[in-house]
């Protein structure tokens, strides 16, 4: 993302933060009125700088220290449907402890938006980054994306604000980044004025579906087989229509904010004339960059596809990217044990997104980086002269311990 240095007027400054104090800027840009907290780290940060905040008069919002990790999700939940525009986060088994709060805010159509500091499950204990605590949302109904450095945090925080509360979708968003990586990791962030960001982002309005004595509505009564498929059916709507929606969003902050994300969905590093590409989310995506452009200035023909946003999953852009494509190899930051083919998570959803393309590329995946250890440069050429190799096998765990 480049942002044209001759247009600066819709940027109150640019100062180096961590992901998390991106994330807590766009929270105070937005003007929260209700964001509840409960500390696990890695994601702890964000509520630290949106506390400052407030101490320091710069915030005016309520400001709700949960017992834990349901009734914080509760909280956001319940805020959200009586017309105040909320905010939550967690990491790993934090964000396990939510899951039936974050169901039930899925299934009721509630425009929380929430960050996913990525954490390792327990046990072992870990602080490092996997994916699989965000991934555990991916069928509820949330829409989820992932950010990669801090502006692209601080961006995708006010874009899933714009998305989620858009009446053609009313959806909650997680936006997820790596933690450590890119959780407390600096980096240079341009900051939006309030008034810009006023521009991009309408007032929070839940319509004729808000909670309150004056509108009296039914709230997750219970329907039994008489109309949860119907529900169900609204719902799934909703999702597909959050495409249309996402589109628009990033035209829109791409107009205002004079930013250049060229799809909103993906991000592309030498694919489109490649014959081999791995396919990633999160920090990885630095690494992986690096590693393409270093290879091509030696004359190999390879690419890097970065998925933003999972959900909705972006099935026709990468169909489009891969469609010359001969060789794909994902990077995974997550597992599923007893899987097909013993594969990850994520590969199962690019081989069904391959699976009607007219082209098909063989496919393989690489488990990496689990529990936060680091995945590097000499990590992703091997990825990367492995997917190019027909004899590589279709499943492999890179940077074990011999």
């Amino acid at each position: 993302m480049v942002v044209k240095q001759e247009e600066k007027s819709v940027f109150d400054r640019e100062e180096l933060m961590t992901g998390t104090d991106a994330v807590a800027e766009a929270v105070k840009l937005v003007d929260v009125d209700v964001f509840a907290a409960y500390p696990i780290r890695p994601y702890t940060g964000v509520m630290d700088r949106l506390a400052r905040f407030i101490a320091n008069g710069d915030l005016d919002a309520e400001y709700i220290v949960a017992d834990g990790e349901h009734s914080q999700f509760e909280i956001g939940k319940h805020a959200s449907s009586v017309g105040a525009r909320a905010f939550v986060g967690s990491s790993g088994v934090g964000w396990l402890y939510a899951m039936e709060s974050i169901g039930v805010t899925a299934t009721d159509r509630l425009p929380l938006v929430a960050l996913v500091g990525n954490r390792a499950l327990d046990d072992p204990g870990a602080f490092g980054v996997e994916h699989n605590d965000a991934l555990l949302v991916r069928d509820l109904g949330w829409l989820l994306c992932w950010a990669s450095t801090a502006q692209e945090a601080l961006d995708t925080t006010l874009i899933a604000y714009r998305v989620a509360e858009d009446p053609k979708v009313r959806m909650p968003a997680a936006v997820a980044m790596d933690g450590g990586y890119l959780t407390h990791s600096q980096h240079m962030v341009r900051v939006p004025t309030k008034e810009a960001v006023r521009d991009f982002l309408p007032t929070y309005d839940l319509g004729n579906r808000r909670m309150h004595p004056d509108n009296p509505v039914s709230i997750a009564p219970q329907v039994n087989e008489d109309w949860v498929m119907e529900l169900r059916k609204q719902n799934y709507e909703a999702a597909k229509r959050s495409r249309k929606v996402i589109t628009s969003a990033y035209e829109e902050y791409n107009s205002i904010f004079h930013s250049e994300y060229e799809n909103p969905f993906i991000e592309e590093t030498n694919v489109e004339d490649a014959d081999t590409v791995l396919v990633g989310m999160g920090s990885a995506a630095v690494v992986a960059r690096s590693v393409a452009n270093e290879m091509r200035k030696e004359g190999k023909k390879v690419g890097f596809l970065k998925i933003r946003w999972y959900r909705p999953y972006p099935t026709e852009e990468i169909r489009k990217a891969l469609s010359n494509v001969s060789n794909v190899g994902i990077i995974e930051r997550n597992f599923a044990m007893g899987a097909p083919d013993d594969g990850a998570i994520t590969m199962h959803d690019l081989q069904s997104a391959l699976y009607d393309s007219k082209n098909h590329p063989r496919v393989v995946d690489f488990i990496a980086g689990l529990g936060g250890r680091e995945i590097s440069k000499k990590e992703v050429r091997k990825m990367f002269e492995m997917t190019a190799d027909k004899k590589s096998p279709k499943i492999s765990w890179i940077g074990l311990r011999e």
